[in-house]
């Protein structure tokens, strides 16, 4: 039977996550996210005749962003993930998006050949630190009133990479989630959301100029985190940051962009 891709329904999670258990070392996260993603949407599975694999998408802007692509492995090495992602790219050309972003591990050399077989390129590469919440009053930050988007021209939220508009900025402005430290050197920019997906997890997007600038804005989230009782703090960021006792370097991932049109 040839294996098809068809909407996502409730009655695939079992099996679905039955495939995903060992993903990773540590596991995997689509028992967390699998509720969320089915009531989103887009949420695309590839059958043969039982469900072997997963794709998730999202749409924003003119954008759309891949993820949680998952194949049981018993089924791998056939194609299956990159049919679900020209899938995926039908869609999106049809709903007039232009970019096609995705992430992926650095290490993760076979994910990445099959992404440029498919002809994306590695628009960026991104580290993931975490940091723990900690009472810590000495820091010096300003709350941004509005953002030169030259600067960072897409942001975190739930782990996917949108496009920072003037609408979005001057909401996050509004709400004090955007903070900067040009105290000494360069500014560093810090853009602060909540986890959809999880809960009391920190997600933050950093831009760092200076060593003593970034030291500020993390002396800040840090403090900040413990005060609004999160429990995980995930800075994701282009540089590479001063490690501490609280800040961990856990993994690169390389941001993956194509253009559809």
């Amino acid at each position: 039977m040839e294996p098809m891709i068809r909407d996502a329904r409730n009655s695939d999670k079992s099996k679905v996550l039955n495939f995903c258990k060992n993903t990773f070392s540590w596991g995997d996260y689509i028992e967390y996210v699998w509720d969320y993603w089915i009531s989103e949407g887009g949420l695309f599975v590839v059958e043969n005749p039982n469900p072997i694999g997963i794709c998730h998408t999202f749409f924003s802007e003119n954008q759309v962003w891949i993820e949680g692509i998952r194949i049981n492995s018993d089924f791998r090495r056939q194609g299956l993930a990159s049919k679900l992602i020209k899938y995926v790219e039908l869609i999106s050309k049809e709903k007039h998006a232009s970019f096609s972003f995705m992430l992926i591990d650095t290490e993760n050399l076979s994910s990445l050949l099959m992404a440029k077989n498919l002809n994306y390129k590695i628009f960026q590469t991104w580290n993931f630190y975490s940091l723990l919440p900690q009472i810590n009053n000495n820091h010096k930050i300003q709350f941004a009133k509005n953002l030169n988007q030259t600067k960072i021209s897409h942001y975190v939220k739930s782990w996917r990479w949108l496009v920072l508009d003037k609408e979005t900025s001057l909401s996050l402005c509004d709400q004090n989630k955007i903070i900067f430290s040009d105290d000494s050197g360069d500014i560093s920019i810090a853009i602060l959301s909540d986890s959809e997906h999880f809960d009391k997890t920190l997600i933050v997007t950093l831009s760092s100029g200076s060593q003593i600038n970034t030291l500020e804005l993390i002396s800040y989230i840090q403090n900040f985190g413990a005060e609004k009782n999160y429990q995980k703090i995930q800075i994701l960021t282009k540089e590479k940051l001063p490690l501490t006792n609280t800040l961990e370097h856990k993994i690169a991932f390389n941001l993956m962009k194509k253009f559809l049109h």
